[in-house]
């Protein structure tokens, strides 16, 4: 059974930078699309980058205007979501996902996703 794990949450300033990072364990993520979404207190979860298997189609929801990239390294078997120029706005739990069948146009809907970490906090807050 895949497990995944997100690190690298915490407490940053507006404007600050993180980088969030996904592993697994009990198998392989390198055959799977990779999506990251967060959810804010009172909201639903909503999808923020994907990437495909092997690392080079990526899709960002709109709002990220450009602060957030996502990445993966097949190597070491993780993937990544970096959020620069952090906004208050930005505070949720961010999760990572794993599913099969990468497609790129609807990668940001959490139904093609099987597999869910539990979430790592994100507070933008000075």
């Amino acid at each position: 059974q895949l497990r995944l794990v997100e690190s690298g949450g915490g407490l940053v300033q507006p404007g600050g930078s993180l980088r969030l990072s996904c592993s697994v364990s009990g198998g392989t993520m390198n055959y799977f699309g990779v999506g990251w979404f967060r959810q804010a207190p009172g909201k639903e979860r909503e999808g923020v980058a994907c990437i495909g298997p092997e690392g080079f189609n990526t899709k960002l929801a709109d709002f990220t205007w450009g602060r957030f990239m996502i990445s993966r390294d097949l190597a070491k078997d993780e993937a990544y979501l970096e959020i620069d120029n952090q906004e208050p706005e930005d505070t949720a739990v961010y999760y990572c996902a794993l599913g099969p069948g990468f497609l790129l146009r609807a990668c940001l809907d959490l139904n093609r996703y099987d597999y869910w970490g539990q979430g790592t906090q994100v507070t933008v807050s000075s």
